[in-house]
């Protein structure tokens, strides 16, 4: 495992552990096993299935965003 410098840190302070409970809402509802993660290092899970949570996560949060837009554009 590498110890360089750590980029992917949330933007919003306190985000981390709802992102964390996200990702592991994500995987379940596709089915993916979890039970290799240990400590938090998810290095032993196939690529295949990380990169499939991440798209999830990301498809997700574009929608709760266009939701919220959609929203104030209404309420303006």
């Amino acid at each position: 495992m590498g110890t360089g410098q750590k980029r992917n840190t949330p933007l919003v302070i306190g985000a981390h552990q709802a992102l964390d409970k996200f990702k592991y809402e994500i995987a379940n509802e596709l089915n993916i096993d979890t039970s290799k993660i240990q400590g938090g290092y998810w290095g032993y899970m196939m690529t295949r299935d990380t990169g499939a949570i991440g798209g999830n996560m990301v498809r997700r949060m574009i929608e709760a965003a266009e939701r919220s837009l959609a929203e104030q554009t209404v309420a303006d």
